[in-house]
């Protein structure tokens, strides 16, 4: 059963059950039988809402809805793009209202337990669209559920490291990556005085801080003890240093405003040494000058901090099902299929994002250097709390993180504004750590 759930929002689950009993493509209520045993008579128009960048990932997944659409020539795809930044509100107004919501979305991980919790998402716990869950890996599985229910079928799973630009650490004289930040400091200081270049990017979107807090091991929340830990003494620290790597010139202040394409660019270009990335940014960094020749560019893990703890964040995509869905039956197939490892490898080999099953991580796929070095730092990637608030979190969070590295406000003055925020609207019952 669930709880906390508004009256608004009963209301649309009510909608929702409502709406997937009146579906097209012989809708009998989601059992998935039709798919199970009789695939190819299945039929139907599946609409997919890709949250995908446009430019660099889309492209390899249109490829993937072409394939199925010549596997499942009865179903059509009716193929989407949606702004990743635009997409968790579009389809949480799409879903309450009932009205123009996707058959499939591709939710972030941190999206996935509050759609769970509002009723959106449709239990796919035994259904074929969850084809061989023991061959999905540990972490982007348990990202896919809520309240022990499978709600989503991991499509690519991802973390964050430290890349950097080899020539230009030949250039000033550092013979490896650093370990820690006192350690990044000093080389993006010695490579501006020494190359001309900037040193680290840092950008100020809110899920790029996390490492710093990770390094002094606190979090944005602790979901055990019910407690905002956002402005704790220990994540006051790890803004800090963040804000000190700006302060001393180690770090270009970000721009306010798509500061993370800015910095991306700079990097690729060789304008910028350092920059803290995941695998998806590869495929346009190698577009750049600085990266023809690919083995400029090298992969480190995340720096530590004062703890001598280092860590990154899980991140990923889960394909999802609407509860509202009007066929189940085809929307199950197109969700197998978009996710069997097969699928996987051939996006993985294309745009550099890390599959989700571990029979999909072939010699193929480890032979490459940018997918081996995420693979391994995925061993050891931090779990983001699995709380259905989890992906409104980095919102309030996203206005003060800009500020602070900006250094428009203290790092103080904006966590502490962090954690009123969350407490007033997110997590009304839960206390903030001092």
């Amino acid at each position: 059963m669930r709880r906390g759930i508004s009256v608004a929002a009963v209301i649309g689950a009510l909608a929702l059950t409502a709406t997937a009993c009146g579906g097209d493509g012989g809708n009998d209520g989601g059992d998935g039988s039709k798919a199970a045993n009789d695939p190819g008579s299945v039929s139907g128009t599946v609409t997919w809402w890709d949250t995908s960048d446009a430019t660099n990932e889309a492209p390899a997944f249109k490829k993937l809805v072409s394939a199925f659409e010549a596997k499942y020539p009865k179903i059509k795809v009716d193929y989407v793009n949606v702004p990743f930044d635009q997409a968790q509100q579009k389809f949480k107004t799409a879903a309450s209202t009932g009205k123009g919501a996707p058959d499939v979305l591709r939710s972030d991980v941190g999206w996935t337990p509050g759609f769970a919790q509002l009723g959106y998402l449709k239990d796919l716990t035994g259904t074929p669209a969850l084809d061989k869950p023991e061959d999905f890996l540990d972490g982007p599985l348990k990202n896919a559920a809520y309240q022990g229910r499978t709600y989503g079928v991991p499509q690519v799973t991802d973390t964050l490291g430290l890349l950097y630009n080899k020539e230009l650490f030949r250039k000033a004289g550092i013979d490896k990556p650093p370990a820690d930040w006192a350690a990044v400091k000093e080389a993006a200081l010695k490579i501006k005085d020494r190359t001309g270049a900037e040193g680290i990017g840092l950008s100020p979107d809110s899920y790029y801080s996390l490492p710093f807090l990770y390094g002094e091991k606190s979090d944005m929340v602790d979901v055990a003890d019910k407690k905002i830990t956002i402005s704790d003494a220990a994540s006051v620290k790890g803004i800090e240093t963040a804000v000190d790597l700006v302060k001393s010139g180690a770090a270009p202040k970000p721009a306010g405003t798509d500061g993370y394409n800015a910095l991306k660019t700079d990097f690729k270009n060789g304008k910028l040494a350092m920059l803290i990335d995941g695998p998806w940014a590869t495929k346009e960094i190698f577009g750049g000058d600085a990266y023809k020749s690919r083995d400029n560019l090298g992969i480190a893990p995340i720096p530590a901090g004062s703890t001598g703890t280092a860590g990154a964040p899980v991140g990923g995509h889960n394909l999802v099902v609407y509860a509202g869905a009007k066929n189940f039956d085809a929307s199950y197939l197109f969700t197998r299929f978009m996710t069997e490892a097969a699928q996987q490898d051939s996006v993985s080999s294309a745009i550099g994002v890390l599959p989700t099953r571990k029979s999909a991580y072939t010699a193929e796929v480890l032979a490459d250097p940018v997918r081996k070095s995420f693979y391994e730092a995925l061993g050891k990637a931090h779990a983001r709390p699995q709380i259905p608030q989890g992906g409104d979190l980095f919102t309030d969070w996203l206005q003060h993180y800009t500020k602070i590295l900006t250094l428009k406000e203290s790092p103080k003055e904006g966590l502490d504004a962090t954690a009123k925020a969350w407490q007033g609207a997110l997590l009304k019952d839960w206390s903030v750590r001092q």
